[in-house]
């Protein structure tokens, strides 16, 4: 069965204003740079409560978020593969893809260029491992935490991510037996 692929909003005021200035003579824009990852949903279900892992990070303006574990495919990894070692090197937790759960993207700017942000997700079961972020390479989980399925919502700062979890309750039933 074909699930939804939430994404952003493309269309906001401010996106409107910024097209209408790059159309105006003279202006010049910030170069963009498309940048893919990859992520997931991992669910321990062998808990009745269905925890899922998160990881805490600072974003740039030192704020903490919770979010999916994430990251960049390395080599010639597939998205899957990129998920399923990014949620064990960010969490511990080692898993295994159940299913797709969509795409979401989105923009930001750093300093001199902008960022056009793709990140696919998948359903993973958890097969094994300890919940660490001792293995995280980049250094950027400072937290890491199981948060029941029912719970997750409220715990993930992103909307986008909360309806990936949402997903992940719709498809989960399907892998329960």
């Amino acid at each position: 069965m074909a699930h939804p692929v939430p994404s952003a909003p493309k269309r906001t005021p401010l996106t409107v204003s910024m097209a209408h200035a790059q159309a105006q003579p003279g202006h010049h824009s910030l170069p963009t740079v498309e940048e893919v990852s990859s992520g997931g949903v991992v669910v321990d279900l062998g808990r009745p409560e269905l925890p899922v892992a998160i990881i805490a990070r600072y974003n740039r303006g030192g704020r903490l978020e919770w979010c999916l574990p994430k990251g960049h495919p390395e080599g010639r990894e597939s998205n899957e593969e990129a998920a399923v070692r990014e949620v064990e090197e960010e969490t511990g937790i080692a898993g295994r893809v159940l299913a797709p759960l969509g795409s979401i993207d989105y923009w930001f700017t750093v300093t001199s260029y902008r960022v056009h942000k793709t990140v696919h997700h998948f359903l993973l079961e958890a097969t094994g491992g300890e919940l660490t972020i001792d293995n995280d390479p980049d250094h950027e989980a400072v937290d890491v935490a199981w948060v029941p399925i029912a719970e997750l919502g409220k715990r993930l700062s992103f909307p986008n991510e909360r309806r990936i979890a949402e997903l992940a309750r719709d498809v989960l039933p399907r892998h329960g037996d």
